[in-house]
Formats: C-alpha cells, structure tokens, sequence
C-alpha cells in the first residue's frame, strides 16, 4: 500500500501532552499569539525545549531575569513529557501564577525535573518569572 500524501496524515501530537496537536496548542503561541493562562505558558515553553525554539524561550522570559542568551543546541538530555503537578492563580483574571511541574527528560542521563515556576502578566502577555528546581 502506498503512504498517505502530508494532507491525510494525522496532526503531529504537541509535546506538552494535552492531546491536541501542535498547530491546535502550543503552535499558535509560538507563531505570536499571547497564552492565555500561566500554565497554557508553561506548556508553550516546555514545547520550545522539546523543539529547540530557544526564541520563544527568551522572548517570554521576564526580561529582568532572562540570560542574554540561550542555546539548546547542546543539550545532553531531550525532554519528552511534562506533567502539569499544581497550578495557582495564573487564570484570565490574575496577574500572577505559579505553575507546579515535572519535566521528564532521556538521553545523557533519563530522570525527571520537577520544578516550582512564577509567572506575572504584564501588557496582557504572560511572562516565566523565576523556577524553583526541587
């Protein structure tokens, strides 16, 4: 039998894990539009590892806490599942949020990074603040 033409395959899964694919969830905050939760960030910018967008990364880091740089080309580990633990505020309403989440990684070594992120909007955009790794 012959392989599907590019129309007929299924939609690439996002690597965030909601189900959806990438054009339906995360693609559409990388192409520009702003997340509309802290947590909906928080994939958006897990999908950026697991991709290599390390612009996206940048340009939703609060610029008072980002490094000038930020290459993922390197890394000695690739992440391949994320698990959202807890999420507080970070809502429509909210100008802050704090989204609970393990990161499950393989390749140089296989573990997972379970870490405690802040996020703030500012303008309407969403912002990762600061983690804390456990």
């Amino acid at each position: 039998m012959p392989p599907k033409p590019p129309s007929q395959l299924p939609p690439k899964r996002c690597p965030c894990g909601t189900g959806l694919s990438f054009d339906q969830c995360c693609g559409k905050y990388h192409a520009g539009q702003p997340a509309p939760t802290a947590e909906a960030l928080m994939r958006s910018r897990f999908s950026a590892f697991v991709t290599g967008d390390s612009r996206y990364l940048l340009d939703t880091w609060d610029p008072r806490t980002r490094p000038s740089e930020l290459n993922l080309e390197d890394m000695p580990v690739r992440f391949y599942r994320l698990e959202i633990v807890h999420a507080e505020g970070g809502g429509l309403f909210d100008s802050t949020g704090v989204v609970e989440f393990e990161a499950f990684y393989k390749g140089a070594a296989s573990g997972s990074q379970r870490e405690r992120s802040t996020f703030h909007r500012h303008n309407g955009r969403w912002y990762y603040s600061s983690g804390e790794v456990e």
